[in-house]
């Protein structure tokens, strides 16, 4: 039996509401693996209903779940993607191309990803083109980082790919926000407290990112999602900020 050539890797907890696209966009993948930590929802009845191979795995971290997930396919090459993400028609075609005609000597691929926020694709304010490595071939890569910052390693060369993952990201300004919650407790318990200085200069500091994601960056070309953007990039700066001093008054 010829062994499959490509394998696409996604984790997954409680997003019945749209790994639907994700995995109606990969069926040109010889192998669909999600690695589900424990959904409720019914996500993972959805995946096997779509033809995808389900295996549970307690949560561990992002970078060591995607890496279980890595593991666990079969093919030579793997794309690592997100629930919340999705391929192009015209990306599945270059993914196609690109691993029949690779030379021994490149390790992996990235691609743009272009993302979606209140009804529009973003392409400002930093948010594009948001180059990522995802399709890496076996044994060649590895997934290291911490809490916020996972990253795909890779050993070897690595070349680009020009059209985009598709990104769905965020549900709303609600689910924006509660990302942002928790991404600043994260990193309040990776820096540890501050003293007081500290939200002042997260004043300073968020005003300088709402500049850059809204002027410098070009965010104001997107509308009013430039502009919730710009506002809440600003808002997780000073928060970060906040909470470590915060969490200095509990020491």
């Amino acid at each position: 039996m010829k062994k499959p050539n490509l394998s696409i890797a996604v984790i997954a907890k409680n997003e019945v509401d749209r790994i639907n696209r994700l995995l109606k966009s990969v069926r040109f993948a010889d192998e669909v693996l999600v690695v589900d930590s424990g959904s409720t929802d019914g996500t993972q009845d959805v995946c096997k209903k779509l033809g995808a191979k389900v295996v549970f795995n307690n949560w561990p971290g992002y970078a060591a779940q995607k890496q279980f997930a890595m593991d666990y396919t079969t093919s030579e090459w793997i794309l690592n993607l997100d629930a919340d993400e999705e391929i192009s028609g015209p990306l599945a075609e270059e993914i196609q191309q690109a691993i029949k005609n690779v030379g021994p000597e490149v390790s992996a691929f990235s691609m743009p990803r272009l993302s979606r926020y209140l009804g529009k694709w973003i392409k400002h304010g930093g948010w594009y083109p948001d180059r990522k490595v995802r399709l890496v071939r076996r044994g060649k890569g590895m997934w290291k980082g911490d809490g916020l910052h996972e990253k795909l390693i890779v050993n070897g060369k690595i070349e680009q790919l020009s059209k985009p993952i598709l990104h769905h990201v965020y549900r709303n300004i609600s689910d924006h926000v509660v990302t942002i919650n928790r991404f600043s407790d994260i990193h309040t318990v990776e820096r540890g407290p501050a003293g007081g200085w500290f939200v002042f200069a997260g004043a300073v500091h968020a005003i300088g990112k709402f500049a850059e994601c809204y002027l410098w960056k070009l965010g104001f070309l997107d509308g009013i999602p430039g502009l919730v953007i710009a506002m809440n990039s600003a808002w997780y700066v000073f928060l970060k900020h906040a909470k470590a001093w915060e969490s200095g008054l509990h020491v």
